[in-house]
């Protein structure tokens, strides 16, 4: 493993003052542009997303109610636009926000520490009075709480535009959707912070800008489909057991399992059965002898607990990837990373 020069302790010397006040100013001047970019997308998407909640959502309403006047009833008229622009705004904003950790993961891995360790600027820095540890630490601090506090301000501000219209818009989306549900609460804060852990450690890895961009990105997109594949797992789920026939299993929130249930109470598969003659059918019912059918599943009022253990989950695994990065740091330099 190549090994990084770290500026060495001269005995005797005078202690100077901490270097890190400096470092953060030139942190703050170095990655300016990408500081205002950031606040204008913060800006100009908040704007959105008030417009989604405020004008968009009272003319789409009324639209619907229009329609649903209608009845029957030819030629009736009714504000098609409002409601087809409205479902726009609503999926763009929806996909807008929840871009936001992939970003901050390539932004990281390329630019905030690949490119310097590529161009040499950060054993530079480690020259001039600054650890690898307290650059680190710069590193991750300013960037983790501009995309905090930006990132927390578009969720609530998608959450309350999905409330605003969800009695009021026939086609509105339910809370367990798949992507509603994750850009509008913490769990995208904490994964745009964990996209930034792993965007660093990539910069640390690979030390070139471009191939830590698409790592990063790669890297934080596995995370994201790991956290929504063990999501429903991460609360107590709620069974609702139906007798058979009528429309099978019913639910009312996000699914985890469904099946039918024994007369010893054991839970199986539904019986893969198709056919025109449901006699065939019931035999088979009959074999496993089946009395009702299960759902194990989480209603509505248990959204902010998986909302949370899914966001601590991600955070733990972002201060897991952050200690990593120090570790495989003060390995490279041979320095105290920690300093």
């Amino acid at each position: 493993m190549t090994t990084l020069s770290a500026p060495a302790a001269v005995p005797g010397t005078t202690a100077r003052p901490s270097p890190v006040p400096g470092l953060l100013r030139t942190l703050l001047r170095l990655h300016r542009p990408a500081l205002y970019g950031w606040a204008a997308f913060v800006v100009a998407l908040s704007g959105v997303l008030l417009w989604l909640r405020g004008p968009l959502t009272t003319a789409s309403a009324a639209g619907w109610k229009q329609y649903d006047a209608c009845g029957w009833t030819p030629r009736c008229t009714y504000d098609q636009d409002a409601i087809l622009l409205y479902k726009n705004v609503y999926t763009y904003g929806t996909w807008a926000v929840l871009a936001v950790p992939l970003v901050a993961a390539a932004w990281a891995g390329a630019a905030l520490i690949g490119r310097e360790m590529e161009l040499g600027t950060a054993q530079l820095a480690w020259t001039q009075g600054v650890s690898p540890g307290r650059w680190l630490a710069a590193k991750l601090v300013l960037p983790a709480v501009a995309i905090g506090v930006g990132t927390g301000l578009l969720v609530t501000l998608h959450h309350l535009a999905w409330s605003a219209g969800r009695s009021r818009i026939d086609t509105a989306k339910s809370w367990d959707e798949t992507w509603t549900f994750q850009a509008g609460g913490p769990i995208t804060v904490a994964l745009a912070l964990c996209g930034l852990a792993v965007g660093v450690l990539v910069g640390l890895l690979w030390r070139r800008s471009l191939a830590a961009l698409g790592a990063a990105a790669v890297g934080t997109v596995a995370v994201w489909y790991g956290i929504s594949r063990a999501l429903p797992h991460l609360w107590p789920t709620v069974t609702r057991v139906v007798p058979l026939g009528g429309d099978g299993p019913a639910y009312d929130g996000m699914v985890v399992e469904t099946g039918v249930v024994t007369a010893s109470g054991a839970h199986r598969p539904i019986p893969d059965c198709i056919s025109p003659n449901g006699s065939v059918c019931d035999k088979a019912y009959e074999a496993i002898n089946a009395t009702g059918y299960y759902t194990e599943y989480h209603p509505k009022s248990q959204y902010w607990g998986l909302q949370l253990a899914s966001a601590g989950v991600l955070l733990a695994l972002t201060a897991v990837l952050v200690a990593v990065g120090f570790w495989m740091l003060r390995r490279r330099t041979g320095a105290t990373a920690a300093q």
